[in-house]
């Protein structure tokens, strides 16, 4: 069972998300937020599988909640989905930097939401091929390079370094593992190891590694 806490200030819309999943098979909705305040302290009374959180709210933006979300040890497990329209890409930046591990634009139908959902929840990155190369060409012109998991990924092998050049480039497991051949098992512990020795949270932290040492560069060039 996926548990579901859902962020956002207009109450039509977190209850039409909240029927939505509540009706959806495995998912249930264990909290709900207006604020970004409210979000954090409703992740951290129900320890939620996934949070989906919109990015403009009142008393701590969608972010802010992210961030603090993310650097609590105690919800080491939870992902943040967040809701965007991909107009402002610099919020998006922020959010990949404060931990988000997915964004969904607030125009989806339904069943992409609960795809989307369930995606997160297996620890997959939700970064669509045509945000990915946008927003990620925008964080390497960012002055603030060089982050901890970023610099860290020299300490991969070469077979690491493949592998982590392939997950940037989208690739799930059962794709790496035909590239590779290799089998989804043995794929599964290439990934696991990339994330303990870079300290990441999950693939999405990944990518931005991939692309901001360098290993990775937008466009594929």
């Amino acid at each position: 069972m996926i548990r579901v806490v859902l962020a956002d200030d207009q109450d039509l819309v977190r209850g039409a998300f909240a029927q939505l999943v509540a009706a959806a098979d495995g998912m249930e909705v264990v909290g709900e937020a207006a604020t970004g305040a409210e979000a954090v302290d409703a992740t951290r009374a129900s320890r939620p599988d996934v949070v989906v959180m919109d990015i403009r709210m009142p008393d701590g933006d969608g972010i802010e909640a992210t961030g603090r979300i993310c650097a609590d040890g105690d919800l080491a497990a939870t992902r943040v989905l967040m809701l965007t329209t991909f107009e402002t890409e610099e919020n998006v930046v922020r959010a990949l930097r404060a931990g988000a591990s997915g964004f969904l634009a607030k125009s989806a139908r339904p069943a992409q939401l609960l795809d989307a959902i369930r995606t997160v929840a297996a620890g997959e990155a939700l970064l669509s091929p045509g945000a990915t190369r946008s927003l990620i060409a925008r964080v390497v012109s960012m002055p603030d390079r060089g982050r901890a998991v970023a610099g860290r990924v020299g300490e991969l092998t070469a077979r690491e370094r493949e592998v982590l050049v392939l997950i940037a480039a989208g690739l799930s497991n059962d794709e790496l593992a035909g590239q590779l051949v290799l089998s989804p098992l043995t794929v599964k512990s290439h990934v696991g190891r990339i994330l303990a020795k870079l300290g990441a949270r999950d693939r999405a932290q990944l990518v931005m590694a991939a692309y901001e040492s360098g290993l990775t560069r937008p466009g594929g060039a």
